[in-house]
């Protein structure tokens, strides 16, 4: 019963329905709202359809009757109530009043009189088509009532003095970028929810390895919405996981079939959204529809460029987004100091196919991508200055919409090369971004394209027999050859590709693609180690530049030729190459290439076997690369710093389990940066040798199954609690280890039972540990304290939980 169904009361031995189900995941909610009740006098729970209000607000309403509210708890459910006149005396029916014959003010009275002497809790659910009447009566009762709460669920508050909004969010989903693993699963709440669900229509169905996958996806698609999630496990009857999963892409006509009992509204999922719909004023829904082309969310002025015109000018605009954030159709959050806006995927789905029956999706469509066009572009002419942390950072929130605007080109004939202009602009993104594989698939995929749509001719072919090709498809190919090299593609196949896209270049007179093409044979000749030819590769690369006006371009490859020189060249020429590029950054404002110039300090640190130098260099570096997110670099720094560090092979085993994180994330074929490989070889065995196979694996994996954000504490010597775990997981550890049980841990934390075990399941299972007494022992080991096990309890102090 995800929504209320009928009025009642929970006073006393009141016949209030028991819960036919359990409520998942939301007992860290039911705690807040409690709180929340405690203090205010109206607390409303707002929230999209289906996320849960009703089922929460009940179960908050069902505690509190046992002891809060002595006078009664009474609930009017409002759903299907439709005339606002009629709203105190429906309510006053909750009273088991009679009701004085007539619909009004006499009905309000009543109540007010009825409920001025009482300490209750009366609960308004489904407030949200008769806000205003129940924003009026609700303000008259507590004026009234100095005993009364009021607990309402609605998509939008009820806007008067003194209500304390909660925003019911739906369920928290697996991480996307971890693993299937069951334990994780099972106590993730989106995942038990479906499997509860999933076993009351299939008896003795768990979740199981092949299935877990599948699950995870589902719910992930589904938001982790609770009505969506259990009317997809009602599928079960008749469909696996999996085939529920590829049936999504028409989620509402999949998704139907609820409870027989409850409303009409309540069976599906296209009702559910269809109610919010109808609330919702005529440009309300026509923005509604319109947002759905962004993806991953937006921002005002994006959302501005995209919808706004005669039908819906930008102050209307404005007056319809309000309304929607008010109606919990579209979310707001605030992303350093701005406003940023997003859909559930359901909700935006349904506003998709909204504006597709209006025949309007192309245009829409076509406006977004001329809206991430003139934004990456501007990016990239920004590139190089004070802003370019604050547009990398930008583009990554709108990577999404990136995506879309990159498929629209890819999918309408005719719009592929306006494609290759947005994959190429700013160059640096797919690179720093560590999205090589992702670039590599929208570069080929519209070169192809943009070729099969000239039939073959012209400046499309590519190899020049023809004519010469335009600059953006030169650019587009330039840069798809050194995604290629990034990942490690083998010699001759980039050699290759590397000398067609210099005779394009050549051919149409492209100086900054020639340019470019030098300095990609830099890198090859750097992964070869031939320093000095690459040096020289670099400084005609850089000279050609320079002549062109491009001072970005012209630092990237002095700093890369000052690399070349610390591997394997002069040391002060490298020197001064470092200087000039960190003056010149400095003036313009500029991070990236200070990295970089930090990363060749480093090198030049360990060629001179000054390794506390080294690390500190290599530390700088990162800090300057990590908002970039370019673990390319970031890889190079850690292995800077595993070399410094190898008289702890301890440590150094874990920042070599780091940089097989970190190289695997790039999805390429490397296991180290080519010319580190075979010094990295030569660590990876003294290691070994130094540890013993045993206590080497145990280590690695610490640093190989870290997040990215404990990986990169570990390195950077900051903990975020005992390495190897998230911040929660460190004090589930540290508690272990004081020898309290798993419900003696629920208590301390304030968190369920369950999750206390789960997190110690988990905590077990990612450190590869037997018991809780292994536990507790390399707890003590990493706080550097003595390897003892927990204090020993008396029979008294035992619990079945443990």
């Amino acid at each position: 019963m995800e929504t209320g169904a009928a009025a009642g009361t929970f006073a006393g031995l009141g016949g209030f329905d028991a819960e036919l189900t359990p409520l998942i995941g939301r007992r860290a909610d039911t705690v807040r709202i409690a709180r929340l009740l405690s203090g205010a006098r109206l607390v409303t729970l707002s929230g999209t359809g289906g996320v849960g209000k009703t089922r929460l607000a009940l179960r908050v309403a069902a505690d509190a009757a046992r002891s809060a509210f002595p006078d009664g708890v009474y609930v009017a459910e409002l759903a299907d109530l439709r005339d606002p006149e009629l709203l105190a005396s429906s309510v006053l029916g909750t009273l088991d009043v009679a009701n004085p014959g007539h619909p009004g003010a006499d009905a309000a009275a009543v109540l007010a009189a009825r409920l001025r002497e009482r300490r209750a809790l009366l609960v308004l659910d489904n407030c949200e088509h008769l806000v205003d009447a129940c924003a009026r009566l609700t303000d008259a009762l507590l004026r009234a009532a100095p005993g009364l709460r009021v607990l309402a669920t609605s998509r939008q508050p009820l806007g008067i003095a003194g209500e304390q909004v909660f925003p019911v969010e739906p369920l928290p989903v697996p991480d996307a970028r971890a693993g299937h693993g069951l334990r994780d699963l099972n106590g993730n709440p989106a995942v038990a929810l479906f499997v509860d669900r999933a076993a009351a229509v299939l008896p003795g169905f768990t979740l199981t390895r092949p299935d877990a996958a599948a699950v995870a996806e589902l719910v992930r698609r589904l938001d982790g919405l609770p009505f969506a999630i259990e009317l997809a496990a009602a599928r079960i009857r008749s469909l696996t996981p999996q085939e529920i999963l590829e049936r999504l892409t028409d989620r509402f006509a999949l998704l139907t079939g609820g409870s027989s009992v409850a409303a009409d509204r309540q069976r599906t999922l296209r009702a559910l959204i269809d109610w919010s719909h109808e609330l919702c004023t005529g440009r309300e829904r026509l923005l509604w529809a319109r947002a759905s082309v962004f993806r991953g969310g937006f921002d005002l002025e994006s959302l501005e460029r995209v919808c706004a015109d005669a039908e819906l000018p930008p102050a209307a605009l404005l007056d319809a987004l309000d309304g929607l954030v008010a109606r919990s159709i579209v979310n707001c959050r605030h992303v350093q100091g701005r406003s940023r806006y997003h859909m559930l995927e359901t909700v935006r789905e349904y506003g998709h196919q909204r504006l597709a029956a209006s025949n309007s999706l192309d245009a829409l469509r076509g406006r977004h991508r001329d809206r991430y066009a003139e934004l990456t572009a501007r990016a990239g002419r920004e590139w190089f200055g004070p802003r370019q942390v604050d547009w990398f950072t930008r583009l990554r929130l709108d990577h999404p919409n990136l995506r879309a605007a990159l498929g629209f080109c890819l999918e309408r004939p005719g719009q592929a090369r306006a494609g290759l202009a947005l994959a190429v602009s700013p160059r640096h993104y797919w690179m720093t971004a560590g999205l090589l594989s992702e670039g590599r698939h929208w570069l080929s995929q519209l070169l192809a394209a943009d070729h099969a749509q000239d039939g073959g001719d012209g400046d499309s072919r590519g190899d020049g027999a023809t004519g010469p090709e335009t600059a953006v498809r030169v650019h587009a190919r330039v840069t798809d050859t050194y995604l290629r090299i990034l990942q490690g593609d083998p010699d001759a196949d980039v050699r290759q590709a590397l000398a067609a896209c210099e005779a394009a270049a050549e051919q149409g007179g492209h100086r900054r693609d020639s340019a470019w093409v030098w300095h990609h044979h830099g890198i090859l000749a750097v992964w070869r180690e031939d320093y000095a030819s690459a040096a020289e590769l670099f400084a005609r690369a850089r000279t050609e530049f320079r002549a062109l006006g491009c001072l970005d371009a012209a630092l990237e490859c002095r700093v890369k030729f000052a690399i070349a020189h610390a591997c394997g060249g002069e040391a002060a020429v490298a020197e001064e190459a470092c200087g000039e590029v960190e003056a010149a950054a400095r003036t313009h404002g500029e991070s990236w290439l200070r990295g970089m110039a930090l990363l060749a300090r480093a090198l030049l640190a360990l060629r001179a076997d000054a390794p506390a130098d080294a690390t500190t260099h290599a530390r700088a570096a990162i800090a300057r690369l990590r908002p970039f997110q370019d673990w390319w670099d970031v890889a190079m720094c850690v292995e800077v710093i595993a070399w410094s560090t190898r008289n702890d092979p301890r440590r150094t085993a874990r920042l070599l389990g780091v940089l097989h994180l970190l190289w695997e994330s790039l999805g390429g074929r490397l296991g180290a940066a080519p010319f580190m490989r075979t010094q990295h070889l030569r660590l990876d065995a003294a290691v070994r040798e130094a540890l013993g196979a045993a206590a080497f694996d145990r280590e690695f994996r610490r640093g190989a199954r870290a997040t990215v954000d404990e990986a990169m504490a570990h390195v950077l010597d900051d903990p975020v609690g005992v390495p190897g775990l998230t911040k929660r997981e460190s004090q589930v550890a540290e508690l272990v280890a004081e020898g309290l049980t798993n419900k003696d841990i629920a208590a301390r934390l304030t968190i369920a039972q369950r999750t206390a075990e789960n997190h110690v399941e988990r905590i077990l299972g990612k450190l590869g540990l037997a018991s809780r007494t292994q536990l507790a022992v390399w707890t003590y080991e990493q706080r550097g304290g003595p390897a003892r096990g927990p204090r020993r309890r008396g029979p008294a102090e035992r619990s079945p939980a443990d």
